[in-house]
C-alpha cells in the first residue's frame, strides 16, 4: 500500500484510542469533553463532506484521526503520527487497499489487526536510569531519590520520539509504564508554545502507571491523573495509580474488571473541569463494578498532587494519611472543606495570582483621568454606574466597551432595553465624529444613530459623507469580533447572565468583561418579592459572577426620580441598599452644576456639547469623591474628557 493510501485509510478510521464519550462521539484529547454525564465529546464535523475530520464544539479542536492520535500520544511529527497510528490500527504498507466506499459508509467498517510483538525497552530504561543524575527535574518536582529508584526514572539529554527520528531533540525524563511503554517529559524550564504542546510524549500502548498497586497495595489506592501525581502520592506515604490522561479512564475501568483491589479506591483527580468530569465517570464506573471507593480532594486549592507536594510536603502527607483512614465521603469532604479555610493553604495561590497579573493588572477604560482614579482601570469586581434618564448611560458604557474590545479583550454586553442594531449604530455613529475630527472633515458629515440606520437618508448623502460612514464601519469591524451583544426584553436575570458568561468561557476560552444595561430591568429572581429584594438578589449574584470568573462586571443603574435635579449621591440609586453596599466601585453621572441654587437641567441639556461630571461615590480599593469633567455629544454618542 502506498503512503497516500495509508494516510487515506487512517483518515477513515474511528478514533477508538480516545475512548467513547458518555453520550455520543469520542472523548476530546485536548479538553476532555465527553467524559461527563452530559458531554457530547468530539464528533465527525457535520460540514465535512468527506467525513474525515472531527470537531469538538467545546474547545473548537478540528482534526483528523492522524492528528488526534498525535495529540493523544504526544507525537508532533507528521510521519511519526502516521507510523504510530498505522501500527495501532494494524495497517501495513503492503496490505491490500480496501474498497473506499465500504470505508466511508457510516464508519462501520472492520479494523484490520496485525499482531506484532511490542518492543521491549528494558535496555533503554537501564541506560536512561544510569543518567538520572544528569538532571535535577525529579528534585524540582519534589521527588526523593528513593521514589526515583523505586520507579526507575531515567534521563535522556537528546531524546527523539522513535516514530519521529528527524524531530528536534530535547532533554527528557523517562518514566517507564511497562516493559514496552514509557512517558518522556520535557525537563526544560522555559518552553515555547509549540514545545509546550509536546512536553509530554508517550511511546508504546497506553498503560496505567503503577497498575500493580491495584493488586499488591496493602492500603487504599489513589486514582490520579498524571504519573508525576501518582509518584507525589507515593512520596507522601500513600499508594497511587496514574491514568496518564483523563482519556484513559476507560482503560482503568477495563483493568478493574479483572482486578479487585483489597482496599477501597480513592478518586482524587486534578482540580479543574476536566478532572471533575473524569472523576464523575470513574465514580459511575466503579459503582457499576461494585468496587468500594470514595472521592475527595487532598490537594486543597492546588491544581494537583504534585503542586500540593511542592507547596507543603508535611501538610500534603497529613492529608494523604487522613484520606487513608477511610472516612466516608461526606465526612472527608466536610473535613477537607473546613481545613481549606486556613489562609496558609491558599497562600501559594495568592502569590501565583499576583505573579499571573503582572502582564494584565487592569483593563483601561479609554478615559485617562478615570483610569487614574481607578488605579489604572477596571479590575475584578462589581462596578455600578448610574445617571438620570437621557444623560447617556448606555452611550458611555458602550464607548468603554468598544475601547476595551479594541485592546483585544472580549466584551459581553447584555442589553435589556436596546436592540443589538442600536448598540452597533451608536458605536458607528461615534466613529463618524471621531474620524471627522481626526481628519479635519466638517463635523456636519458625522451621522447620528438614526442617520446610520435609516436607509432612505443615504440618497441625500454626498460621496464624502458615504465615505465617512464606510470608514466608521471599517473602524468598528476591526474589533467587532471581540464584542458579544445579547438582547433581552425582561427575560434575562442574573442567573442567565452567569450562564452566558459560562458559555462564553467554554466556547472561546476567554473570560469577558461584562456590561449589564440595565440593573433594574433584570428579570426578577422571585416574582412575588419586592423590587428592592429582587434588586438586592441581582446585585449579589453579579458580585459573585465577578468573583468566580475574576472579571469586571459593570451594571448600569437608574436613579430615583426625586434625585433628578440634585447632585448625585449614593441615595440617588434606585433600591440603593445592595447597590451601595455590594458594589466595589459606585459611579454617578450628573450635569455640571447639579444641585446648585440656580441649576436649570433643561438649559444644561440644550448645550452642545453638554457639560457633565462623573462622580466617584465609592471606591473600595482607592480614593472616592473625585469628579471627572466630560463633554457629551449626544447627537453622535460621543464622550470625551475635558482638557
Amino acid at each position: 500500500m502506498t503512503k497516500d493510501h495509508v494516510v487515506d485509510e487512517l483518515r477513515n478510521q474511528e478514533p477508538t484510542f480516545l475512548g467513547k464519550a458518555k453520550r455520543k462521539g469520542w472523548i476530546c484529547p485536548e479538553c476532555g469533553n465527553g467524559g461527563g454525564a452530559d458531554g457530547d465529546g468530539i464528533s465527525v464535523d457535520p460540514t465535512d463532506k468527506a467525513r474525515t475530520h472531527y470537531k469538538c464544539f467545546k474547545c473548537d479542536l478540528y482534526a483528523d484521526v492522524i492528528d488526534l492520535y498525535g495529540r493523544a500520544h504526544g507525537i508532533a511529527d507528521f510521519k511519526g503520527k502516521v507510523a504510530a497510528a498505522a501500527e495501532y490500527y494494524g495497517i501495513a504498507q503492503d496490505a491490500r487497499h480496501r474498497n473506499q466506499s465500504q470505508l466511508k459508509s457510516g464508519h462501520t467498517h472492520t479494523r484490520i489487526h496485525i499482531k506484532e510483538t511490542e518492543e521491549d525497552h528494558t535496555a533503554f530504561f537501564q541506560e536512561a536510569f544510569a543518567r538520572i543524575g544528569e538532571t535535577d527535574y525529579p528534585q524540582r518536582r519534589g521527588l526523593s531519590e528513593e521514589v526515583v529508584k523505586h520507579f526507575r526514572l531515567g534521563f535522556v539529554p537528546e531524546w527523539r520520539h522513535p516514530k519521529a527520528p528527524k524531530a528536534p531533540p530535547s532533554p527528557r525524563l523517562i518514566i517507564p509504564t511497562s516493559r514496552s511503554s514509557y512517558v518522556a517529559r520535557d525537563t526544560r524550564n522555559a518552553l515555547t508554545d509549540e514545545q509546550q504542546k509536546y512536553r509530554i510524549s508517550k511511546v508504546g500502548s497506553s498503560r496505567i502507571f503503577n497498575e500493580e498497586a491495584l493488586r499488591t497495595a496493602g492500603k487504599p489506592v489513589f486514582i490520579v491523573e498524571g504519573e508525576i501525581d501518582a509518584m507525589s502520592i507515593v512520596e507522601a506515604g500513600g499508594e497511587a495509580v496514574g491514568l496518564g490522561s483523563v482519556a484513559n479512564r476507560r482503560l482503568l475501568l477495563d483493568l478493574l474488571k479483572d482486578t479487585r483491589p483489597a482496599h477501597p479506591l480513592i478518586i482524587a483527580m486534578d482540580n479543574d473541569e476536566a478532572g471533575a468530569r473524569a472523576a464523575q465517570e470513574i465514580e459511575e464506573g466503579l459503582k457499576g463494578l461494585e468496587l468500594p471507593f470514595y472521592r475527595l480532594n487532598p490537594f486543597g486549592s492546588h491544581a494537583d498532587a504534585n503542586d500540593a507536594l511542592r507547596a507543603d510536603p508535611d501538610a500534603f502527607a497529613k492529608a494523604i494519611m487522613r484520606a487513608e483512614d477511610g472516612e466516608d465521603e461526606a465526612t472527608a469532604a466536610a473535613r477537607e472543606a473546613y481545613l481549606l479555610t486556613a489562609a496558609s493553604y491558599h497562600l501559594k495561590g495568592f502569590i501565583d495570582g499576583i505573579n499571573a497579573s503582572v502582564n494584565t493588572p487592569y483593563i483601561q477604560t479609554g478615559f485617562p483621568r478615570l483610569d487614574c482614579v481607578l488605579d489604572g482601570g477596571l479590575y475584578e469586581g462589581l462596578y455600578c454606574f448610574g445617571a438620570i434618564t437621557s444623560l447617556g448611560k448606555t452611550t458611555f458604557i458602550t464607548q468603554v466597551a468598544d475601547f476595551i474590545a479594541r485592546s483585544g479583550q472580549d466584551v459581553l454586553v447584555v442589553s435589556l432595553e436596546m436592540a443589538r442594531t442600536e448598540i452597533m449604530a451608536k458605536s458607528i455613529s461615534r466613529h463618524t465624529i471621531e474620524i471627522a475630527l481626526a481628519e479635519g472633515q466638517p463635523t456636519r458629515y458625522a451621522k447620528t444613530t438614526r442617520g446610520i440606520t435609516t436607509g432612505k437618508f443615504y440618497e441625500g448623502y454626498s460621496q464624502d459623507e458615504r465615505d465617512l460612514i464606510d470608514s466608521a464601519v471599517r473602524a468598528y469591524a476591526t474589533y467587532a469580533n471581540h464584542i458579544y451583544i445579547y438582547e433581552g426584553l425582561g427575560d434575562i436575570g442574573a442567573a442567565q447572565v452567569r450562564k452566558l458568561v459560562h458559555s462564553h468561557v467554554a466556547f472561546t476560552g476567554v473570560a469577558p468583561v461584562v456590561f449589564i444595561d440595565y440593573l433594574q430591568i433584570l428579570a426578577p429572581h422571585e416574582p412575588r418579592a419586592t423590587d428592592k429584594q429582587n434588586t438586592d438578589k441581582s446585585v449579589m449574584e453579579l458580585k459573585r459572577i465577578s468573583r468566580d470568573y475574576k472579571i469586571p462586571v459593570v451594571a448600569v443603574s437608574s436613579f430615583n426620580r426625586q434625585n433628578y435635579k440634585e447632585a448625585v449621591t449614593m441615595e440617588a440609586f434606585k433600591e440603593s441598599g445592595a447597590v451601595e453596599y455590594s458594589s466595589d466601585v459606585l459611579m454617578g453621572m450628573q450635569l455640571k452644576g447639579a444641585g446648585g441654587k440656580d441649576f436649570d437641567s433643561a438649559e444644561e441639556k440644550r448645550k452642545n456639547p453638554r457639560e457633565v461630571e462623573l462622580v466617584i461615590l465609592k471606591n473600595r480599593n482607592g480614593r472616592a469623591g473625585d469628579k471627572i469633567a466630560l463633554e457629551f455629544h449626544p447627537l453622535f454618542n460621543y464622550f470625551k474628557e475635558e482638557l
